[in-house]
Protein backbone atom coordinates (compact mmCIF):
# COMPACT_ATOMS: atom_id res chain seq x y z
CA UNK A 1 0.00 0.00 0.00
CA UNK A 2 1.45 3.43 -0.93
CA UNK A 3 2.25 5.83 1.87
CA UNK A 4 0.42 9.16 1.86
CA UNK A 5 2.35 12.37 1.44
CA UNK A 6 1.64 14.65 4.35
CA UNK A 7 2.50 18.33 4.07
CA UNK A 8 2.76 20.82 6.89
CA UNK A 9 1.44 24.10 5.51
CA UNK A 10 2.74 27.32 6.98
CA UNK A 11 0.32 30.23 7.06
CA UNK A 12 0.64 31.98 3.70
CA UNK A 13 0.63 35.69 3.06
CA UNK A 14 -2.56 37.13 1.63
CA UNK A 15 -2.11 39.31 -1.45
CA UNK A 16 -4.50 41.41 -3.53
CA UNK A 17 -4.93 40.55 -7.22
CA UNK A 18 -6.09 42.57 -10.26
CA UNK A 19 -9.03 40.12 -10.27
CA UNK A 20 -10.34 42.21 -7.30
CA UNK A 21 -9.90 39.54 -4.66
CA UNK A 22 -7.43 38.62 -1.95
CA UNK A 23 -5.61 35.28 -2.33
CA UNK A 24 -3.69 33.14 0.13
CA UNK A 25 -1.82 30.25 -1.50
CA UNK A 26 -2.26 27.12 0.59
CA UNK A 27 -0.75 24.42 -1.63
CA UNK A 28 0.75 25.07 -5.07
CA UNK A 29 4.05 23.25 -5.57
CA UNK A 30 5.98 22.45 -8.72
CA UNK A 31 6.59 18.78 -7.83
CA UNK A 32 2.82 18.31 -7.39
CA UNK A 33 1.28 19.29 -10.74
CA UNK A 34 -2.03 17.50 -10.09
CA UNK A 35 -3.71 20.10 -7.89
CA UNK A 36 -3.43 23.45 -6.13
CA UNK A 37 -5.42 24.94 -3.28
CA UNK A 38 -5.81 28.63 -2.44
CA UNK A 39 -8.13 30.64 -0.26
CA UNK A 40 -9.90 33.60 -1.86
CA UNK A 41 -11.53 36.52 -0.08
CA UNK A 42 -13.88 38.93 -1.85
CA UNK A 43 -15.01 42.03 0.05
CA UNK A 44 -18.71 42.90 0.42
CA UNK A 45 -20.18 44.44 -2.72
CA UNK A 46 -17.26 43.44 -4.96
CA UNK A 47 -17.54 41.45 -8.20
CA UNK A 48 -14.37 39.72 -9.39
CA UNK A 49 -13.03 40.21 -12.91
CA UNK A 50 -14.52 38.03 -15.64
CA UNK A 51 -11.80 35.51 -16.48
CA UNK A 52 -11.08 31.91 -17.44
CA UNK A 53 -8.38 29.37 -16.70
CA UNK A 54 -7.05 27.77 -19.90
CA UNK A 55 -6.88 23.99 -19.55
CA UNK A 56 -7.56 24.14 -15.80
CA UNK A 57 -10.76 23.10 -14.02
CA UNK A 58 -11.62 24.75 -10.74
CA UNK A 59 -13.81 24.00 -7.74
CA UNK A 60 -14.89 26.62 -5.21
CA UNK A 61 -15.82 25.52 -1.70
CA UNK A 62 -17.58 28.36 0.11
CA UNK A 63 -16.41 28.81 3.71
CA UNK A 64 -18.25 32.01 4.71
CA UNK A 65 -20.33 34.78 3.23
CA UNK A 66 -22.88 34.86 0.41
CA UNK A 67 -22.57 35.50 -3.30
CA UNK A 68 -23.72 34.81 -6.81
CA UNK A 69 -21.65 32.74 -9.26
CA UNK A 70 -21.60 33.52 -12.99
CA UNK A 71 -20.43 31.07 -15.66
CA UNK A 72 -20.22 32.14 -19.31
CA UNK A 73 -21.93 35.42 -18.39
CA UNK A 74 -25.03 33.74 -16.91
CA UNK A 75 -25.95 33.35 -13.26
CA UNK A 76 -25.22 29.80 -12.14
CA UNK A 77 -26.87 30.46 -8.77
CA UNK A 78 -26.32 31.73 -5.28
CA UNK A 79 -23.61 30.40 -2.98
CA UNK A 80 -23.28 30.21 0.79
CA UNK A 81 -21.23 28.19 3.29
CA UNK A 82 -21.03 24.54 2.28
CA UNK A 83 -21.68 25.19 -1.42
CA UNK A 84 -19.36 23.62 -3.99
CA UNK A 85 -19.12 25.15 -7.48
CA UNK A 86 -17.48 23.26 -10.36
CA UNK A 87 -16.01 25.48 -13.08
CA UNK A 88 -14.95 23.49 -16.16
CA UNK A 89 -11.65 24.43 -17.81
CA UNK A 90 -11.86 27.30 -20.30
CA UNK A 91 -15.17 28.61 -18.87
CA UNK A 92 -15.53 32.38 -18.35
CA UNK A 93 -16.35 33.01 -14.69
CA UNK A 94 -16.77 35.60 -11.99
CA UNK A 95 -18.35 35.78 -8.56
CA UNK A 96 -20.21 38.65 -6.89
CA UNK A 97 -20.23 39.09 -3.14
CA UNK A 98 -23.89 39.88 -2.49
CA UNK A 99 -23.59 39.73 1.31
CA UNK A 100 -22.61 42.15 4.05
CA UNK A 101 -19.41 40.30 5.03
CA UNK A 102 -16.39 38.97 3.19
CA UNK A 103 -17.04 36.01 0.88
CA UNK A 104 -14.34 33.42 1.64
CA UNK A 105 -13.81 30.22 -0.32
CA UNK A 106 -11.25 27.61 -1.25
CA UNK A 107 -10.16 27.43 -4.90
CA UNK A 108 -9.06 23.95 -5.93
CA UNK A 109 -7.47 23.79 -9.39
CA UNK A 110 -6.77 20.70 -11.49
CA UNK A 111 -4.07 20.73 -12.77
CA UNK A 112 -2.43 23.18 -10.36
CA UNK A 113 -2.90 26.89 -10.97
CA UNK A 114 -0.15 28.68 -12.86
CA UNK A 115 -0.31 32.37 -13.71
CA UNK A 116 0.04 31.77 -17.46
CA UNK A 117 -3.35 29.95 -17.60
CA UNK A 118 -5.26 33.01 -16.33
CA UNK A 119 -6.99 35.05 -19.03
CA UNK A 120 -9.09 38.11 -18.26
CA UNK A 121 -12.18 38.43 -20.43
CA UNK A 122 -13.54 41.73 -21.78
Amino acid sequence: MPHPNIYRIESGTEFYTPERCHITEIFNRHPNPEVSIAQARVKAGVTTANHLLRGTAEWYYILSGHGEMFLSGVSAGYVSPGTVVHIPADTPQYIRNSGQEDLVFLCICVPRFQADVYEEMQ
